[in-house]
């Protein structure tokens, strides 16, 4: 027996470290070449790495949210004589930036970020149990962990056997209901008494530590970053939809039967189309390394998107090129993709402005975070029917509240002003969003 030291590989595309987000095995375990040993993220990616060879685990280096250089001793093998020296080998001719598995390589999965990987095993034993590697999310891998499950008990519906979420909760209930079992797996940390020293008042209850990693600590991090870095102005103004939810309403009513209804996204969206002709220095990317502003004339919208693993910012590409049925099709399907983390890389980058919605939980104002390079986003807040004052007499009119966020340093006051004021002229006058000017 002889013993293999792996290191962390080059994971492309300038990465010098990357976060530990879980385990898949601990000293002790016995694994087959290719097992995914840890999920890892970069600044750029998921990535699942697996074992270059066969062997058992003697030891592994780091925690979940510890940072591992690239090259850096990751996890240590006892293998068969002359099984590590054909790792050593395939290790040294690996190219530098991985896309698909190899010996020495990493599963590459899409940020912000998710997880889409293609190729596995998904075969069955007889006795109900998958061989190889179970094909699933990252996120789902987590919840089997916290929950015990084994995944090979699961079926999977997605493509190649794939499990997706619905595969996992339909297990889970099932086995909640005494229909199914599986071994138990590591369980999560238990919640913990709080200690007296720390201000628990009498009869206090019980604390749960979440540590800050993967996802998560991402968007902490360019949140922070964002509001750190980027001076907000922020500009609220009411805007009267009547006219807009009119022929919203008339739209729906002529669309067959299941097809989805139109929101009111798509016409914003439509009508910022427009109105950034006149204000290119919103539709636009700082570049901080280079000092210099890249204005676009292409619109690529960003739909902020909430999913199970946190905001996410799909990209709808060309809006200028689209038409209303067009943008509300494309954004229906870039964002479900990153709700399902079926989103591509590309799919995820390259926005020139975002626009976000919080649905019928949008209050009345909010003052959203720029979507950084970017230097603008628009945020649409609730729409309620109130009486206001029109041409002199009390109406009822629907109105809502348009939220912006502008970088401040490249787009002065008023000129967010007047890009959000002729937004308004187009909302509440809805027809003007179809004439060209």
């Amino acid at each position: 027996m002889s013993q293999f030291v792996f290191k962390l590989p080059d994971l492309g595309e300038g990465t010098v470290a990357a976060e530990i987000v879980g385990w898949r095995v601990k000293p002790g375990d016995v694994v087959a070449e290719d097992d995914v040993i840890v999920e890892v993220m970069t600044d750029k990616a998921a990535v699942e790495v697996p074992s270059p060879v066969s062997g058992r685990v003697v030891s592994t280096t780091g925690e979940p949210g510890d940072s591992v250089p690239v090259g850096a001793p990751l996890i240590v093998f006892e293998t068969e004589v002359g099984a590590a020296a054909g790792a050593v080998a395939a290790t040294a001719s690996a190219p530098t930036a991985m896309s698909t598995p190899t010996s020495s390589g990493a599963r590459k999965t899409n940020i912000a970020p998710g997880s889409s990987g293609n190729g596995f095993d998904a075969s069955h034993h007889a006795n109900g149990h998958r061989s190889g590697r179970v094909a699933t999310s990252p996120a789902i891998r987590r919840r089997a962990h916290e929950a015990g499950v084994d995944l090979r008990m699961v079926e999977g519906s997605g493509p190649n056997g794939r499990i997706v979420r619905r595969d996992f909760d339909a297990y889970v209930q099932k086995r909640a209901k005494g229909g199914a079992s599986a071994p138990a797996l590591e369980k999560p940390t238990p919640l913990r008494p709080r200690p007296a020293d720390v201000g628990t008042p009498a009869g206090g209850g019980e604390t749960e530590e979440i540590k800050v990693i993967g996802l998560r600590r991402l968007i902490a991090q360019r949140m922070s970053e964002a509001k750190r870095n980027i001076p907000h102005f922020a500009y609220v103004e009411e805007m009267d939809v009547t006219e807009l939810e009119t022929l919203r309403r008339h739209l729906n009513s002529k669309l067959a039967p299941g097809t989805p209804a139109l929101t009111y996204l798509p016409f914003l969206a439509l009508a910022l189309v427009r109105v950034l002709k006149d204000f290119p220095q919103a539709n636009a990317l700082y570049d901080s390394e280079r000092g210099v502003i890249i204005r676009h004339r292409a619109v690529h919208f960003g739909i902020a998107t909430q999913t199970p693993e946190g905001l996410k910012v799909p990209v709808v590409r060309d809006a200028q090129s689209r038409s209303l049925w067009d943008l509300a099709a494309e954004m229906r399907r870039v964002t479900e993709a990153a709700r399902t983390n079926k989103a591509t890389r590309d799919e995820l980058t390259g926005s020139t402005i975002t626009i976000t919605s919080l649905g019928k939980l949008g209050g009345i104002a909010s003052t959203p975070i720029i979507n950084a390079p970017e230097v603008a986003i628009i945020g649409v807040n609730r729409a309620v029917e109130r009486p206001v004052v029109l041409n002199g007499a009390i109406a009822i009119r629907r109105m809502m509240n348009l939220s912006s966020s502008f970088d401040h340093r490249f787009v002065d006051g008023y000129d967010a002003a007047a890009l959000v004021q002729a937004l308004k002229e187009h909302i509440e006058h809805p027809a003007t969003i179809f004439i060209d000017a």
